[in-house]
């Protein structure tokens, strides 16, 4: 599962791969659920990741800023949980309270989903557009390292040129992250 996977899988244009995953709020939810987004951001996350943790304020405020305008953020943890317990469906809900969770979190248990997506790090972020067409598959900012203060925002270009109807000016950043913790 590397980075040349994630870049084989969904490319520029192709439109988002159905789900069926349960929510933490005991939802089961489908793509048609966010059919209204004008454009939906699906990021694959965990729990425990330290670059995650250091971006979950930034995506609870991201979906704050843009959700009158029409962003959807869907939360997608992939992660087994079995040598990773902090990243199982109890974890999740309980993060979800601790930090204030304003989006969608779903848990991947089969990993099937991280799999069809081409996912290869947490966090990985996909925009889509109002017609679930990938139109930026990238890093939410530049930030490095955890402990590092980011200074280019990248996802939030690309989301604000979406909702404008225009198109994000990267198709494609790496995001940097832990690896998704595949089963055996």
């Amino acid at each position: 599962m590397t980075l040349l996977r994630s870049l084989d899988k969904l490319k520029t244009g192709d439109k988002a791969p159905d789900f069926n995953l349960k929510g933490i709020d005991g939802k089961n939810y489908t793509l048609n659920d966010f059919k209204d987004a004008k454009a939906l951001l699906i990021i694959f996350m965990c729990n425990h990741c330290p670059y995650v943790k250091a971006k979950q304020r930034m995506i609870v405020d991201l979906q704050s800023k843009y959700k009158d305008k029409g962003l959807v953020i869907v939360g997608i943890n992939s992660n087994e949980s079995e040598n990773y317990p902090e990243d199982n469906f109890e974890g999740m809900v309980e993060t979800a309270k601790e930090k204030g969770f304003n989006f969608a979190f779903l848990h991947d248990e089969t990993q099937e989903v991280a799999k069809t997506y081409g996912a290869s790090c947490t966090p990985d972020p996909f925009l889509f557009d109002a017609g679930q067409k990938l139109v930026f598959h990238g890093r939410l900012n530049n930030q490095m390292e955890p402990d590092q203060k980011p200074t280019e925002f990248d996802m939030d270009e690309a989301i604000s040129a979406v909702l404008e109807g225009k198109k994000p000016k990267q198709e494609f950043l790496y995001s940097i992250g832990c690896s998704i913790k595949w089963k055996n």
